[in-house]
């Protein structure tokens, strides 16, 4: 899980050139099909999630468009965003990762970086919005589903002992 509280300042966005034959970006019939297939909402790992959550007795809401970024699943009574973020698209371990990237580094580079920024954002703007987040990278809900469960029921528990997030 990343941590809500690495939380930087306002930062320029980062330029992502547009994935166009124009632009050198070339892209077979092949890859193209392989790419339309990459979800963004109900990927597995979040489903997983989710069926875990509604199994505890938890009750949430997916996608809420009236939040920032859209979160996996939001529990608005106890004001907590849950990303399930993927390795690739959001950058896990990103330093070493990156050197594996080999078509169109120009695109992915900036596209990763971009969207990383874009998580900081999202970041900033939900806890100025007093929400807890918690975002868990796909592999740690395909490896260690109880403890990530485990980590949300805590939340939830402090405040409903407590009244207030901590």
């Amino acid at each position: 899980m990343r941590s809500k509280y690495n939380v930087p300042e306002q930062e320029p966005p980062i330029a992502v050139p547009r994935f166009s034959e124009a632009n050198g970006f070339y892209t077979t019939p092949e890859r193209s099909a392989q790419m339309s297939k990459i979800r963004g909402r109900k990927t597995k790992p979040e489903m997983t999630l989710r069926k875990a959550l509604w199994h505890c007795g938890l009750r949430y809401q997916t996608n809420t468009k009236d939040l920032p970024g859209k979160p996996d699943i939001s529990i608005k009574k106890y004001k907590l965003a849950i990303f399930v973020d993927g390795e690739f698209w959001h950058g896990y371990d990103w330093e070493q990762q990156q050197h594996r990237v080999r078509n169109n580094q120009a695109f992915w580079m900036a596209k990763i970086a971009r969207n990383m920024q874009r998580d900081r954002q999202v970041n900033r703007q939900l806890v100025a919005k007093n929400f807890t987040i918690l975002r868990f990278w796909e592999h740690e809900i395909k490896k260690n589903l109880g403890h990530c469960v485990a980590q949300v029921l805590a939340h939830v528990e402090d405040v409903q002992q407590f009244g207030v997030k901590k």
